[in-house]
């Protein structure tokens, strides 16, 4: 079973050493595969089951078509495959077939292509003729008969599973591979959708013309049991809750209740992040639960702050008027808010994408963003309505990531003009000034779910310039994994790309990694201790800087913090002394990130102009010392995964 991933521009394969999201539909499979052993659907056959992520793992086609040897057979499933993956799962099916081995695809651009579309599309076609089996729907009640129809050599070009969408109040919940998993970083994540589905109707949307607006939802006792099952085997603390809109989940109370028993009876601390709309917040008691339940991030629709815009969209339900309500609602209940936001609809410009940004940043205030480029899905009303319209759509499937232009925007005729919007957005919106601020804002119990949220945005969005949701950590790269067309580097050529590369990354990365520390310096909760002792010495330094704090100011701000705090233990002067220079002690408090900044920036221009005479070397020596402690408390502090208050 194989989630293909996709071709970067260059044409390389998209491969991470680490990646972020695992997908859903591929641990959907591994449980039903499981599941149709247990039935006994095989009856007779001994098999084994391997999941396979591209996007951080390597398929080597060679060596999985040399497991089918005499008396054994090798099926490949290309699961979950999203229109932008579809040429590379085209690809592999190809190679697989050309090796003689059986291949089955599905997944949302099948799917959604075949139900909007009138026939068949081409490129579907084109596997359909090589003898692939192209599935159509949701496989829950069908996979064992088509495993069955692939190993006798029966398979059927379409299997059309549309006519009865699938009962999933029984159906195996997702399976987590632990293996699989090792190479997440959050390996004890997980993901599990308790219901499909989505009862509204926005044009730009596959999911409802794909899953259905009916909802369909996983019983409360079965994801219970399924979450109790996962910590004691493997400690899954965190689920990704797929569902698209699990506030349209009618059991959704039923969980939260057997999650907060979980968390509250049997001590089992799971957390999840969801998917709802922006009426969710109107949900009696929803918001409440959500949070006893172990909710920390909720992903939230928004799509656009111009009425025009969501009136454009279908998205009806959508008031922009109550935005700043709806986020505030779940700030109040320190739940991380997450919003999908989109740029490229018909009442977009670049100047009215900045005012809207301004209001995005400034009114509705909220903690994170994902934003998209306007992209006509197969499987969405957009498409159907630009396929019979005639309009220019690029032929380019894997273009069709939410991140490139795929179709004419009359209000951005230049070239390149909608993706400068897009970039200049998260540019804005992950800003050192933007980010600051929504981490002052941020409760404590959230301080690092956000900041490490906010760093893989950063490191994906602004230096590798690929969506955060299709990403991971450190770019993988094989000389000659590259899209057919593509004629591979020399290795001489290659090795210098690569050097190239690395050293970008690793120097831009550095650069993130300091731009955050400075951020977490300026935002962390300081404990009541730090908060006495910083009030006192400001009233002896009247407001100045505190970068260079004498010992005796030190002292003085000890005892008269004692007077406001009497359980205050204050240490002798050869203390403080060891205090102020141990590296075990925490200096971030006398600390501002202007007062770093300015002090190196001055540094290294004089040591770069050759002034080294003009250099206090026994200053600078001091400040390295005391800089470095704090890099190593900001990741001792990051490590433990909150605010950590130690004291001074």
């Amino acid at each position: 079973l194989i989630k293909p991933s996709n071709y970067d521009d260059d044409g390389y394969v998209v491969r991470y050493f680490r990646g972020v999201l695992p997908s859903n539909t591929l641990a959907c499979l591994g449980a039903l595969t499981e599941d149709a052993r247990k039935r006994e659907a095989l009856a007779g056959l001994d098999f084994r089951v391997h999941l396979i992520d591209e996007t951080v793992q390597r398929v080597d086609v060679g060596r999985i078509a040399r497991s089918q040897r005499r008396g054994a057979r090798t099926i490949v499933g290309l699961v979950g495959v999203q229109t932008n993956q579809f040429p590379r799962a085209a690809d592999l099916a190809k190679e697989f077939v050309a090796a003689g081995l059986t291949v089955i695809v599905g997944g949302f651009h099948v799917s959604g292509s075949l139900a909007m579309l009138p026939h068949a599309p081409a490129e579907i076609r084109e596997l359909m003729d090589l003898g692939v089996g192209v599935v159509k729907g949701e496989v829950e009640e069908e996979w064992g008969g088509i495993l069955e129809d692939a190993v006798h050599g029966r398979l059927e070009p379409l299997y059309d599973l549309t006519q009865r969408l699938p009962d999933l109040t029984s159906s195996p919940v997702p399976m987590i591979d632990r293996k699989l998993m090792k190479r997440f970083v959050f390996s004890s994540g997980g993901t599990i959708d308790c219901g499909r589905g989505c009862p509204f109707n926005c044009s730009f949307c596959t999911i409802i013309n794909v899953q259905g607006r009916k909802m369909r939802f996983r019983s409360a006792d079965t994801i219970a049991a399924a979450v109790r099952e996962n910590y004691r085997n493997g400690e899954v603390r965190f689920y990704f809750f797929t569902d698209d809109n699990f506030a349209r989940n009618k059991n959704w109370e039923r969980i939260f209740d057997a999650l907060i028993e979980l968390r509250e009876e049997e001590g089992i601390p799971v957390k999840f992040m969801m998917q709802v709309d922006v009426l969710s917040h109107k949900i009696r008691g929803f918001i409440e639960k959500a949070r006893r339940a172990g909710c920390s991030n909720v992903f939230i629709g928004m799509e656009s702050v111009n009425d025009d815009n969501l009136k454009a969209a279908g998205k009806n339900q959508n008031k922009v008027e109550d935005y700043r309500n709806l986020i505030q609602a779940y700030r109040d209940a320190e739940i991380a808010t997450h919003v999908g936001y989109i740029v490229g609809f018909p009442f977009d410009t670049p100047e009215s994408i900045r005012r809207d940004l301004d209001v995005l940043l400034n009114e509705v205030r909220v903690d994170m963003a994902s934003f998209f480029v306007l992209t006509p899905l197969p499987g969405s009303q957009d498409h159907l309505d630009m396929v019979r319209s005639g309009a220019y759509m690029d032929p380019d499937f894997n273009r069709y990531d939410s991140m490139h232009e795929t179709m004419n925007s009359p209000n951005f005729p230049e070239e390149g003009s909608l993706l400068a919007s897009y970039q200049e957005a998260w540019e804005t919106f992950y800003g050192i000034d933007n980010v600051r601020r929504i981490l002052k804002r941020a409760p404590k119990r959230n301080y690092w779910n956000l900041f490490q949220n906010i760093l893989w945005y950063k490191a994906a969005a602004i230096i590798e310039k690929r969506h955060p949701m299709m990403t991971g950590f450190l770019r993988l790269k094989r000389r000659t994994d590259v899209r057919p067309g593509v004629e591979p580097l020399s290795r001489m050529d290659y090795a210098a790309m690569r050097f190239r590369e690395l050293k970008n990354y690793t120097m831009a990365g550095l650069q993130l990694l300091l731009e955050m520390q400075l951020v977490w310096l300026e935002t962390r909760h300081l404990s009541e201790v730090e908060e006495a002792v910083l009030a006192e010495l400001r009233r002896l330094k009247k407001g100045g800087g505190l970068a260079g704090v004498k010992l005796n100011e030190l002292r003085t701000a000890y005892d008269r913090a004692r007077e406001s705090l009497p359980q205050l233990h204050v240490p002798g002067r050869f203390r403080l002394l060891v205090r102020k220079w141990s590296p075990f002690s925490l200096p971030a408090a006398f600390y501002s990130s202007r007062d770093v900044l300015d002090f190196w920036g001055r540094a290294m221009e004089r040591i770069s102009r050759g002034r080294l005479s003009g250099i206090h070397w026994p200053l600078l020596l001091s400040r390295l010392w005391h800089d470095t402690r704090l890099s190593i408390h900001f990741a001792f502090d990051w490590r433990r995964g909150s605010a950590g208050d130690r004291g001074l």
